[in-house]
């Protein structure tokens, strides 16, 4: 079967839209009163007080608008209720958290969470007038089912860390040129922070065996020069203070956390896993304390650095002994050191790239006049359901005369990173026992399965999540027939 095959009952499911509506809820809805109106009887409807969206000319009543739900009820972001309204650019919609919608026939789409989302407790069977939306802006690693054309086919629409997904957050840990400006500890002041017996470099990781294998590097980095290294992983230096060492101060920008590893040259920065785009804390925080980056992660880093000459990237260097070669001539040699801290200069920031695409974003990182990226999705899918509704209400009134919608399908390049790597050497150097091989390959592979599983079901449009493990039983003797 070609890929328009494959994938018919996908476009299938969207372009019958109109019809479905037209005929009411795809199965009886219960007496609780979501079978007219998604707000309970007798309850006021309550405006979200987080966050109204711009406005627009939409008059129609609650009884009349798409409604968006969220799957993922955790993440739904109003209060206090469990619906709202939201009023978009392009019209409104009732979003809410209540699974009781899921059947109705005015629930347009469902949105996911992609670090919640899995295969085996998917909804089923998939209603033909519904699109499935996917937020996801956490590691690959949560989720690798959607890393796989499988897996991420099964959206309609997706907000991810990779800049090719519909409604991108790549940017999502980047509060705005002012962060990267900040000033830096003055060189003096490092240096003698070396002399009293501190390593020009900092490791602090406690979330250890993660898919980039970044510890095995590491270890493999303390060979040939020092690192000081505070989490659990590779530990060998204690923190100064109690406070410190406290869990909850380590993950906030604690000013008195913050002095403290500013006061280093080199900030190893290694995300746990490997994709285009996905770039956490662990890059900006450096960057904004000026304690240069050593960096392994989204092979794309460079699109996004404010200039040409801003981090280290592990990948540029034959071993981690040619790396710990330039991290020592760059300890020894200050004037050279400090090119990798231009940007902070006025100035500094050259990369036009960066400064627009922090500019033209409608969502803000700490910002409460800006909506939040969850705010915003919303609005972006709320958008697309009423445009959707419009043209299959004009495909139906022409008589076929005016083709129906075409359906949107998220892409491999939406979410898609690649098999985990060895953090030193290759697959064929590691023994057979070797705890991250069991573990992140397999999970990797098994996750494809999981994906190729899934949509199988809702081609045959089962209805029975149990049935799950079946389908992933005869992929599995599939592929064993075929090796």
């Amino acid at each position: 079967m070609g890929p328009a095959g494959l994938w018919a009952p996908l476009a299938l499911a969207w372009s019958l839209g109109a019809a479905v509506a037209a005929e009411g809820p795809a199965e009886p809805c219960g007496s609780e009163g979501w079978a007219q109106d998604p707000v309970p009887p007798g309850a006021a409807f309550v405006a979200a007080s987080s966050y109204r969206g711009p406005g627009n000319n939409d008059t129609r009543s609650n009884k009349a608008l798409p409604i968006l739900l969220w799957w993922s009820g955790s993440l739904f972001p109003h209060f206090p209720g469990d619906t709202e309204r939201i009023d978009c650019p392009r019209g409104s919609c009732l979003v809410t958290r209540s699974r009781r919608v899921a059947r109705h026939r005015r629930t347009r789409a469902l949105i996911f969470y992609g670090t919640d989302f899995r295969a085996y407790e998917a909804p089923l069977p998939r209603l033909p007038h519904q699109s499935w939306a996917l937020f996801h802006e956490e590691s690959p690693m949560n989720n690798y089912v959607l890393s796989h054309p499988p897996g991420i086919r099964l959206f309609n629409y997706t907000a991810t860390f990779r800049r090719e997904s519909d409604y991108p957050l790549t940017l999502q840990w980047l509060p705005g040129p002012a962060y990267l400006r900040a000033p830096a500890v003055p060189l003096a002041q490092k240096e003698a922070w070396r002399r009293r017996g501190y390593g020009p470099v900092l490791y602090l990781q406690s979330h250890c065996d993660v898919p980039s294998d970044r510890d095995r590097y590491v270890r493999e980095l303390m060979k040939y020069i020092q690192v000081d290294s505070y989490g659990k992983c590779l530990h060998n230096r204690e923190l100064p203070s109690e406070r410190l060492r406290d869990t909850s101060t380590a993950t906030t920008e604690d000013a008195e956390f913050m002095t403290f590893i500013a006061r280093y040259k080199f900030h190893l920065a290694l995300e746990n896993a490997i994709c285009d785009d996905y770039m956490t804390e662990k890059l900006w925080r450096p960057m904004h304390l000026g304690a240069v980056p050593v960096y392994r992660g989204s092979p794309a880093v460079r699109d996004w650095m404010p200039n040409n000459l801003s981090i280290i990237l592990i990948d540029d260097f034959d071993s981690p002994q040619e790396l710990a070669k330039y991290l020592d001539f760059l300890d020894k040699n200050g004037e050279e050191y400090l090119k990798y801290l231009e940007y902070k200069n006025v100035g500094g920031i050259k990369n036009q790239f960066l400064l627009e695409s922090l500019e033209k974003r409608e969502w803000g990182v700490n910002d409460m006049t800006l909506p939040n990226y969850l705010n915003g999705f919303e609005c972006f899918i709320c958008d697309k359901e009423n445009t959707r509704v419009k043209e299959e209400q004009e495909h139906k009134k022409s008589r076929g005369k005016i083709p129906a919608p075409r359906p949107h399908i998220a892409q491999f390049k939406h979410m898609g990173c690649p098999m985990p790597t060895p953090g030193f050497g290759s697959v064929e150097d590691l023994s057979e026992g070797d705890s991250w091989k069991e573990m992140w390959l397999q999970d990797y592979w098994q996750s494809l399965d999981q994906g190729e599983a899934l949509t199988a079901m809702i081609h045959r449009n089962e209805s029975h999540q149990g049935r799950f493990w079946d389908y992933m039983h005869e992929i599995f003797l599939k592929r064993t027939r075929q090796h």
